[in-house]
């Protein structure tokens, strides 16, 4: 079955999907991008993923192509011509198609808009999910704007590779003072060895995860003790517990860090917890 993309206004061919060459993302990485869950067929934290993405566009100054209402209709859209009921759709927006130079180009070009829709095996999912993955330390090499959802995103698949070289599933970024920031392309947390739930602070330039803030919400509505509060490399290999948040990852529990296993190398209690919870609230209140 072939894959559907839509480009600039029209659906076409995963295969034959094109932007011009001076598409200012490809020349520079002048862009933002999204990434929505999908279940059964609709868009998890659909409100929350708009919200970063409009968030985004301000900060690089970069117009919103089409309203909201109209961008859910083309996810939507992309989502059932590709025949997705569980899986990810992918929004990505930069400047447009300029002349090469660095500054913005002078008066107003057209945004590009690209969408494309791919499915998860949830059953797979679940069971990775119910094992637990190994994540790597890696240094904080990354710009100074983390927290806007940029295209360049160099660091990120460097650390990733390195990741997958180690037989890891994801990179936790260290920063100069020993502090886990996030993962590459996910939000890092621990249970601390008191059995309070932790991951950094938003104002420590890092991703304000969309999945993040739900899985927030999820633990006070579960009477749980959460602290947004940086966590050190030796306090999270000393954690009870520790996983990933993403649209991606969901919530996955993480069971070695480096060479170190946490607990008995299982997925623990709270995280097990959390991703039943998020799964049921994603799937219920997806749009």
């Amino acid at each position: 079955m072939s894959r559907i993309a839509y480009v600039n206004g029209r659906f076409t061919r995963h295969a034959q999907a094109s932007v011009h060459i001076e598409d200012r993302g490809y020349q520079f990485a002048d862009g933002v991008y999204e990434v929505w869950a999908v279940f059964d067929g609709r868009l998890a934290d659909s409100a929350g993923h708009f919200e970063r993405l409009a968030r985004s566009l301000g900060e690089l100054r970069i117009s919103i192509p089409l309203s909201q209402a109209a961008l859910g209709v083309i996810l939507r859209e992309t989502i059932r011509r590709n025949h997705v009921r569980n899986g990810m759709v992918y929004l990505q927006v930069t400047r447009g198609v300029a002349p090469r130079d660095h500054p913005f180009p002078a008066g107003a070009i057209r945004p590009s808009l690209v969408v494309t829709a791919k499915s998860v095996d949830m059953v797979k999912s679940q069971a990775r999910a119910a094992d637990g993955v190994k994540v790597i330390t890696v240094p904080e090499t990354r710009w100074a704007r983390c927290d806007i959802k940029t295209i360049g995103l160099l660091p990120n698949v460097l650390a990733k590779q390195a990741a997958r070289e180690a037989g890891a599933a994801e990179a936790w970024f260290v920063d100069d003072l020993g502090l886990v920031t996030e993962g590459a392309s996910s939000n890092a947390w621990i249970v601390d060895a008191k059995g309070v739930l932790r991951t950094r602070d938003t104002q420590a330039n890092i991703l304000r995860g969309v999945t993040r803030k739900s899985v927030l919400a999820l633990a006070a509505k579960l009477g749980l003790t959460f602290e947004e509060r940086a966590f050190t490399v030796d306090e999270a290999k000393q954690a009870r517990e520790a996983f990933i948040t993403g649209a991606g990852s969901l919530v996955l529990p993480v069971t070695r860090i480096d060479a170190t296993v946490l607990g008995d190398g299982a997925p623990g209690p709270v995280a097990k917890r959390l991703r039943d919870v998020y799964i049921q609230q994603a799937r219920q209140d997806a749009a």
